[in-house]
């Protein structure tokens, strides 16, 4: 047999430099869709994205209810503190008034007892002036003795009058009401922007 010449079943010997088909190399088309490698790394991906999302979740949940907790402490605080500056003011008014009242007591029998001894003294000598002039000199006697208690009995008794700077007086608690109505509707605001 003589080279190059093929006889039978036998087959030519493969060249590095021969076509493989009649039209040129056959074009290998590859499976649609992702290698083995991308499938891991997607699934890597995707437990990382959910992971560290949740994980984000439950730090600001527990951020923000710790924020709540420590509004609703500071506003319960700060109602306690106006509890006690009412409580202070209403024992200052309250021992104000007092005082007022006790100068204005001793005042008040000392001017009834100049009037008596007035009057005594006048009867003796014969002569009876009004009693209204006894009075009014005996009131300018002893007001300026204690002018101070005079002017405290006096604010006491207009303090009184008026009804103000008590912890029942009806526009403070009016104020005290409305803020903290104002405090709940924004705090509510607040919670549903967040949400």
């Amino acid at each position: 047999m003589t080279a190059g010449m093929t006889f039978g079943n036998g087959a030519p010997d493969a060249s590095p430099y021969a076509d493989e088909g009649p039209y040129g190399t056959p074009v290998v088309h590859k499976k649609a869709g992702l290698t083995r490698r991308g499938k891991v790394a997607i699934a890597v991906a995707g437990v990382a994205v959910i992971g560290g999302g949740t994980i984000w979740f439950q730090v600001h949940s527990a951020a923000v209810a710790k924020d709540e907790k420590e509004a609703a402490a500071l506003q319960i605080q700060m109602k306690k503190l106006e509890l006690e500056e009412m409580k202070i003011r209403n024992e200052q008014v309250s021992s104000d008034k007092k005082a007022a009242t006790a100068s204005a007591e001793k005042i008040q029998a000392a001017v009834d007892k100049c009037v008596e001894d007035s009057s005594a003294d006048q009867r003796g000598k014969g002569y009876v002036p009004p009693r209204s002039s006894v009075v009014a000199d005996c009131k300018q006697q002893y007001e300026t003795a204690d002018g101070f208690g005079m002017q405290a009995a006096g604010s006491a008794q207009a303090a009184g009058n008026e009804g103000g700077g008590g912890i029942n007086s009806p526009a403070l608690l009016g104020l005290v009401a409305g803020g903290a109505l104002a405090v709940a509707v924004f705090a509510r605001k607040g919670k549903k922007a967040d949400a």
